[in-house]
Parts: C-alpha cells; sequence; structure tokens
C-alpha cells in the first residue's frame, strides 16, 4: 500500500478511536424530577468524587423521592453577608439520613459557584452530605474558598451543574417565602409551600 493511501487510512482510525477515550471524561447525569418540572445535573465525579458519592448515594437509595425543595435565598431577604442568591433542597425525613462526608473545597475540585452550579449545604466543615444541597442562581464567589460567607474561609463543597432546567430552577427561587422557620438566619426564606421532588434518578453520562 502506498503512502499515500496509508496516511488519510491512518486518520480515519484515529478519529473513530478519540470518542472511546473522550467517554472516560463523562460525567452521571441525574434528573430530579419536580412538582415544577425536570432539572437535569450533571454530577462530577472525577473532581468532587466525595461529594458527588454523597448526592448519588441519596439517589440511588430513593431517598430524594418525596423530597423537597424548601428555601430560597434572594437579595432582598438574605441575613447573610455576603449577599448570595440561592435555592436549597434535600430530604426533611432524619430516618433518611446518610453520614457526612470530608470537605472538599472549591481550591480542591476546582468547581467554582457560577450560575447553575449545585452544592452541599453545611454548618462546620466535614458535616455536609445530600442531605441537603443547593443551586446557584447567578455567579456566588462568595461562597467559594478563601471567601467570607463562611468564617472559616472554607467556602462549600460544589460537585455538578444543571445542565437542563435551570428555567425550573429560576421559578422555584421566584417562588414565596413566608414559611415558618426555626431559625433567625433562615427567616423569611422559607417557602410558603415546598416544592416536591417526585424522583431523582440516574440517566446515564454527559460529556
Amino acid at each position: 500500500m502506498s503512502s499515500a493511501r496509508t496516511i488519510p487510512l491512518i486518520v480515519a482510525v484515529l478519529s473513530l478511536a478519540i470518542p472511546l477515550f473522550s467517554t472516560a471524561d463523562a460525567q452521571t447525569l441525574v434528573v430530579l424530577e419536580t412538582e415544577l418540572g425536570a432539572i437535569t445535573i450533571e454530577v462530577d465525579e472525577e473532581r468532587a468524587p466525595l461529594s458527588s458519592a454523597s448526592f448519588l448515594a441519596y439517589v440511588d437509595a430513593g431517598y430524594y423521592d418525596g423530597a423537597a425543595f424548601y428555601r430560597v435565598v434572594t437579595l432582598e431577604n438574605d441575613n447573610g453577608s455576603p449577599l448570595i442568591e440561592v435555592i436549597q433542597g434535600g430530604v426533611t425525613d432524619e430516618a433518611r439520613r446518610l453520614p457526612p462526608v470530608e470537605h472538599e473545597t472549591t481550591q480542591e475540585t476546582g468547581i467554582l459557584h457560577e450560575d447553575g452550579v449545585i452544592s452541599l449545604a453545611r454548618t462546620d466543615p466535614g458535616t455536609a452530605s445530600g442531605e441537603a444541597f443547593f443551586i446557584c442562581i447567578g455567579d456566588q464567589p462568595a461562597l467559594d474558598y478563601g471567601e467570607t460567607r463562611n468564617p472559616d474561609g472554607l467556602g462549600f463543597a460544589a460537585f455538578g451543574r444543571v445542565v437542563e432546567g435551570m428555567d425550573i430552577v429560576r421559578a422555584i427561587h421566584g417562588l414565596d417565602a413566608n414559611g415558618p422557620s426555626e431559625d433567625p438566619y433562615t427567616d423569611g426564606q422559607m417557602l410558603t409551600s415546598n416544592v416536591m421532588i417526585v424522583s431523582a434518578e440516574r440517566v446515564g453520562s454527559g460529556p
């Protein structure tokens, strides 16, 4: 076979092989089916393995089925500083609570709190799990490592992003928040009517 014919053949073979290797970086997709519509989340298991594993453990156990989005933080009702905008959801049944995981900072993972990013809620470092998570509305750098939203400066553990359904996220963010709160910090932020998560399931992988 002549070299002129061999080179195009090699190029063609390599082009077929590239997708096989690129799937190694594929991310897990999870669909949260809510009362208002579906939210598809790309979970970054490679960069945030601990936080991702906790979230997926709740998915696989069926613990998000019947869970809810219950809190919205806006520029108008935020009681912290700097001001942020997020929606928070998760399980409310203590019987569906799994152990927390070690805190993964944004400095370690490189996943910053940008528009649509999903992250674990927490108090002290190492207390977070998939029990409670939040989704950013717009870029929220105050939640990253080294910032002051948390006095410890460690930020929150981001582990993925919304790839479809940000319209649903924003619709939830715009709902009335006149529900009762047991903590002054969340006063004025609890949804008047929670938005139920009907189901949560893995649906494959994304690029």
